[in-house]
């Protein structure tokens, strides 16, 4: 971490909306203190992010997550679950960038555990076919992403089952790695947040009630809000300080269950010269060219 650049305080770090880099926030949290992290990277397609360039070279954008990824191993408990949600890229310039991902998670030593297909049915709004009614040069047009389920260490997560709020029918239904769940349609000012209802599948299906979450990409604080509704303690972490106060305002109004303590968001937002953007590159935010996307 630069020098003078302020560290999150480990008395403070719980239950926080965090503007700054990812990867020196998670370096400033105590080791084994997340339960489940749950998160979507920016796909380095050019999408128009606050405080973020999403134009990376390829190697240096897989170097940049792969800091992050070895960053977070050291702050989840034993058996704790990373959950990475990636699109496929564009058409013209495919990259099977799951399979890069997941690669680089299971050399850091994470578990795979599985691989959700989350189908949004949004074949309706495509807009490229390739060759019509030929096998010329015809596109697959992806109505998919990919949630990648991960563990640390070990594939049993403990914790107290009085604090089990997954019915037996949500069981059987989320443990069909297919869901088909609609993509979000209230941005909250993001060009594409996270549905909650996906979100609280993950956090139902691979959290206790008062386990910590995490989003260290947390845009407009999708994942920290339905957290917080469900019971958990939640952090999130985000480059721009525009997203991180739309998400301690969200987050304040998603209450929890009754009888569990989980307070309101505290804010702690860095100065634009103390928290420069994640990537060790210069910037050059561009317009929204995929439809591939950032979640929030």
């Amino acid at each position: 971490m630069a020098e003078g650049r302020p560290r999150v305080r480990p008395v403070d770090w719980r239950d926080r909306i965090i503007q700054g880099d990812a990867r020196e926030v998670l370096a400033s949290l105590p080791p084994e203190s997340v339960h489940l992290a749950i998160t979507s990277p920016p796909y380095n397609l050019r999408i128009a992010y606050q405080s973020y360039g999403d134009d990376l070279p390829p190697e240096v954008y897989l170097r940049w997550l792969r800091e992050v990824w070895a960053t977070l191993h050291r702050v989840l408990v034993p058996g704790g679950r990373f959950v990475l949600n990636v699109a496929p890229t564009s058409i013209k310039d495919f990259r099977p960038i799951h399979h890069d991902l997941s690669r680089d998670l299971r050399e850091l030593g994470y578990i795979m555990r599985t691989e959700i297909i989350w189908y949004k049915q949004t074949m309706g709004r495509r807009t490229a076919w390739g060759s019509w009614r030929s096998p010329s040069n015809p596109h697959i047009i992806p109505s998919w992403e990919y949630v990648l389920v991960f563990s640390k260490g070990q594939w049993k997560l403990e914790g107290d089952r009085a604090a089990i709020d997954i019915t037996a029918r949500e069981f059987e239904q989320f443990s069909d790695g297919f869901w088909h769940i609609p993509p979000e349609r209230k941005r909250h000012g993001h060009p594409a947040p996270f549905p909650e209802a996906l979100i609280e599948r993950l956090v139902k299906f691979y959290s206790y009630r008062e386990n910590v979450v995490l989003d260290m990409f947390g845009g407009t604080g999708t994942v920290a809000a339905v957290a917080r509704r469900l019971g958990r303690h939640y952090l999130q972490v985000d480059a721009s300080a525009e997203y991180c106060q739309q998400a301690a305002e969200r987050v304040a109004r998603a209450e929890p269950p009754s009888g569990v303590r989980i307070p309101a968001p505290g804010l702690e937002l860095l100065s634009a010269e103390s928290a420069p953007p994640a990537p060790p590159v210069p910037r050059r935010v561009t317009s929204h060219r995929s439809r591939a996307n950032r979640r929030a």
